[in-house]
């Protein structure tokens, strides 16, 4: 069989990519040959100090870089990028584009319709940056939302970020213990929340909510409350509150006061999603921040000064922080609070054409679920303006990426996107200058020395076939300053370099490609060992997944037999449609499934039925969480999960007994 590309960007795209101008300026000013991104790759990695200081100037980077490109640059962790450069994170995405350009477009499920010019957004930063400062916030506070994605969340995470202070923000779709892990171990001064939101045609008021997360956060001194479900919000009972309108009214936000900040002077903390514990606080650096989502979205992304970008996203996901930075490259950002599938599916579609999208985001879990449906926006959108699509959060099938040229459009860049919340980026990305081959994420990305290990720690060749554990060999500048009160750096060490000392291991099961992209199997403390045979989850999924009687799966490896140690066997639990039951003849056809287009280790043990799927509310599924559960294991953070009932089916099943 000839194998073809599923999309090859034409001569005069790649021409006019950023990515090209970047690469021949590049070669121009270091006399090296860069034919290809892939060939950038190579360079970046090898002279990371010129490739990050190249990319500063490329981006126009408001700042100073100082003297040194990088310290300690042996030391992982403990390297440090620009350790005398200042900057001020917010200044970088505000004084960008014409005054009178969309900064932000809101929409909300609810019909609500908003839109904020570069000026607007300014004034708008101005004031609550000086009403903190009359609040006695100062560098290193922390600021905290909980928030939907509005866009006063955006102006209140640049008026902290104006000012050095840090902020960190979760989604009001998390219940109050889960806001006081969160919020309760980084001490916030103010809180900056909503009396409600939107979801799925019903109004959610969060009053009692707040009322009971500020009484639980002692440190907080003010409780702003943004207006959103009400015209006129009531406070009652919320200790120190003050309307959103009242508290910026004093400050008149002519101009904003930026403090200028060391580099690596702490920006964000952001939370773990896992269910094994209290989150882990994970903080990250301004400068470290800028510098990756400016080349995430200028050369992966081809991002450009007047583009409009979306992201299906809550402010409790690093994609968020993500979609921000789309500012500082002179974008537009599209807002949207709600939930994706309502009007049949279509609201998401109808905001691409209506505004004409360059840059739609989403979840491979969102691209899966509107294929299940048949939705075709071929057919019923324009979709003039869209060049790339992104997708993160799982990985994405090869028959996903079919459908998305068979369904969605034709000339479009399909960038599968992975990293995580630990590096508030990605270590693999899109590029407008290659081709999308199905089934792969492009390239590895840029300045980031990605590796896939065997269990000695050896490299594995790319396209040998074989997978191994996704690492990064050298320091990079997104790397977390560190975790919250982890003042000896033990807990920091322990997630990331304890396997493989003085390397990043990232705790994917990944393969790197012939065409150098790469293939993710899943999480690879969620991989099962069959018969002492690595097999990642992915590879289950995506075959069930293809049966249309089937909604959605998960799959662990269960301890077997029982009181016996070292082995393990296949379980598969999953969600069919309405009216479906699990009997003989559906489980053979998905042990025929996955027999015949995997491996026979791969086919399940056992198969038992559920009626809902756990997972985070990052919309992420919860392998381990769930393995906890069928062992008698206890199951932490709860708080964490989306639907954490659901968990509760696969308490004690008759089935897995025998």
């Amino acid at each position: 069989m000839n194998e073809q590309p599923l999309w090859t960007p034409s001569p005069s795209r790649v021409a006019a990519a950023s990515i090209t101008r970047f690469a021949a300026d590049v070669s121009a000013q270091h006399g090296v040959a860069v034919p290809d991104a892939h060939a950038l790759w190579r360079w970046s990695v090898d002279q990371p100090v010129a490739f990050w200081r190249a990319l500063w100037t490329f981006a126009d980077v408001r700042g100073d870089m100082g003297t040194r490109g990088l310290a300690n640059p042996d030391r992982m962790p403990g390297a440090q990028f620009f350790p005398d450069g200042k900057l001020n994170f917010a200044r970088n995405l505000i004084e960008r584009g014409n005054d009178y350009q969309d900064a932000l477009i809101f929409r909300g499920e609810d019909k609500v319709q908003r839109r904020m010019t570069r000026n607007d957004l300014r004034h708008s930063v101005a004031r609550f940056a000086q009403a903190l400062k009359a609040a006695g916030v100062k560098a290193g506070d922390r600021v905290a939302a909980y928030m939907p994605n509005l866009p006063e969340t955006i102006v209140a995470m640049l008026g902290t970020a104006s000012q050095g202070a840090i902020w960190s923000s979760c989604s009001p779709d998390f219940g109050p213990q889960g806001v006081v892990d969160r919020f309760g171990q980084i001490g916030p001064r103010v809180l900056v929340t909503v009396d409600g939101y939107w979801y799925n045609g019903k109004a959610i008021a969060i009053g009692d909510k707040v009322r009971e997360i500020a009484a639980r956060l002692p440190t907080v001194e003010k409780v702003v409350v943004v207006s959103y479900l009400y015209d006129d919000t009531a406070l009652d009972g919320v200790r120190d509150a003050v309307k959103w309108d009242d508290w910026l009214a004093p400050h008149p936000g002519l101009t904003v006061d930026y403090v200028e900040m060391p580099f690596n002077a702490p920006l964000y903390i952001l939370y773990s999603s896992g269910t094994t514990g209290v989150p882990k606080c994970i903080v990250h650096g301004a400068g470290g921040t800028l510098l990756q989502h400016l080349k995430e979205h200028m050369l992966h992304g081809d991002l450009k000064a007047g583009d409009r970008l979306f992201y299906f996203t809550t402010c409790g996901w690093m994609m968020w922080n993500w979609l921000a930075s789309g500012l500082a490259v002179g974008a537009t950002l599209l807002l949207y609070d709600g939930s994706p599938f309502v009007g049949r599916g279509r609201v998401l579609w109808d905001y691409a054409d209506d505004e004409k999208m360059t840059h739609f985001g989403t979840s491979a879990k969102y691209i899966d679920a509107i294929k299940k449906v048949g939705l075709v926006p071929l057919k019923d959108y324009k979709l003039d303006a869209l060049r790339t699509l992104f997708s993160t959060g799982s990985p994405l099938a090869p028959e996903s990426f079919d459908y998305v040229y068979q369904c969605i459009k034709k000339d479009l860049n399909l960038a599968s996107i992975s990293g995580g919340t630990d590096i508030v980026s990605c270590f693999a990305l899109g590029c407008p200058t290659l081709p999308v081959w199905r089934g792969e994420i492009q390239m590895r990305g840029l300045g980031l020395a990605v590796d896939v290990y065997d269990e000695d720690g050896q490299p594995i060749p790319p396209g040998s076939g074989k997978r191994g554990e996704l690492v990064c060999t050298k320091p990079f500048p997104s790397m977390p300053l560190g975790f919250w009160d982890d003042s000896d750096g033990a807990r920091y060490h322990a997630a990331y370099f304890d396997r493989f000392p003085n390397v990043w291991c990232h705790g994917d099961y990944v393969e790197i490609t012939k065409h150098d992209g790469l293939v993710i199997y899943g999480r690879s403390d969620a991989t099962l060992n069959p018969g002492g045979v690595r097999i990642g989850t992915a590879e289950i999924y995506r075959q069930v997944e293809q049966l249309d009687e089937v909604v959605e799966s998960l799959v662990i490896g269960q301890d077997w037999p029982p009181d016996e140690v070292g082995d393990v066997r296949v379980v598969l639990f999953v969600k069919l449609r309405d009216g479906l039951t699990l009997d003989a003849g559906l489980t053979d056809r998905i042990k025929n499934q996955i027999k015949a287009n995997t491996t026979p280790r791969h086919v399940p043990a056992k198969i038992v039925q559920v009626t809902d799927i756990p997972r985070t509310k990052s919309n992420k599924i919860v392998e381990l969480a769930v393995r906890n559960v069928v062992h008698g294991k206890p199951v932490r953070n709860l708080e964490a999960l989306a639907n954490p009932e659901a968990l509760e089916q696969f308490r004690d099943r008759a089935e897995l007994k025998s």
